[in-house]
């Protein structure tokens, strides 16, 4: 079955939540990518940026890939605040080894942490109820 073709599912949350888009480029080599899908599979990704991820508050979060775009959507309780989970994260134990090591595969300022890499995106469209 074509994942892409019949969807992913959404996880349900029991509270308000809300969502942040953003999106990156990778190196345009199909290699670094295909090594880049794998460093985020569930065998090799480390478990302390997967813990890491959590403990700031993100509840859930998605990366998808076409071409050399990556788009992600991360998704948190309401009362979340972007900028200081964001300001947390970045010094939190391998944080910083792993966005230097993601590196390699995206086009990105070196040192560069991941809010400064990840671009937020702006939604310029919703369909509202019928």
């Amino acid at each position: 079955m074509d994942t892409k073709k019949a969807g992913y599912p959404a996880r349900k949350f029991d509270f308000p939540t809300k969502r942040y888009c953003q999106t990156l480029d990778l190196k345009d080599d199909p290699a670094l990518i295909a090594e880049y899908v794998e460093r985020h599979s569930e065998a090799k990704r480390w478990p302390e940026i997967v813990e890491g991820i959590r403990s700031v508050g993100i509840l859930e979060m998605e990366i998808y890939l076409t071409g050399t775009r990556l788009f992600m959507i991360v998704e948190t309780a309401a009362d979340f605040d972007w900028d200081t989970a964001f300001a947390r994260l970045a010094t939190l134990p391998r944080q910083a080894e792993w966005e230097d090591y993601m590196a390699i595969f995206q086009v990105s300022k070196p040192g560069a942490s991941s809010a400064e890499k990840w671009r937020l995106m702006d939604r310029i469209f919703k369909l509202g109820p019928a």
